[in-house]
This record gives structure tokens, sequence and C-alpha cells, in this order.
């Protein structure tokens, strides 16, 4: 998954979580957490959206690798390896 195809992944994802949530404007090292304002639920939400629609399981230990869009784009793109 390219980074351009993991943004727009996320970006889908959220709208559905957090539909105010603007991530053209978040940074690729930005945490998402506080760039966008999400809390804890909206995060998992986000992980659950990541895993549904790739079909990758993600370990509990992992979620601090999707902090950050740099991080979501580095986690699945070493899916395609």
């Amino acid at each position: 998954m390219t980074p351009s195809e993991t943004k727009r992944l996320v970006a889908e994802i959220l709208a559905a979580i957090a539909p105010e949530a603007d991530i053209s404007a978040v940074a690729g090292d930005a945490d998402l957490r506080e760039a966008l304002d999400l809390d804890s639920i909206d995060f998992l939400n986000l992980v659950t959206g990541l895993h549904e629609r790739t079909g990758r399981p993600i370990p509990e230990a992992d979620y601090p690798r999707l902090f950050t869009l740099d991080g979501i784009a580095g986690y699945f793109g070493a899916a395609a390896d």
C-alpha cells in the first residue's frame, strides 16, 4: 500500500468516526490523536477500521506504530513486502 493509498484509506475511515477531521492538514509525523482530537475510542475505531478494510490483524502491541500517518503507511507498506 502506497503512502497516498494509506492516507486515502485513513481519511475514508475517519469520515465515519470523526467527520469534522481534516486529514489533509495533518503532517505525516504528527500524532493523529492530538492533531485530530481523537479520543481513545475514536483511535480504537480507526484501528478496527484499518483491520476490517485491510484484513490484516493488528495486535495491541502494534497500536503505537499507528499513531501517525507515516507510521500507518510504514506498517501497511511493510505488509506488502
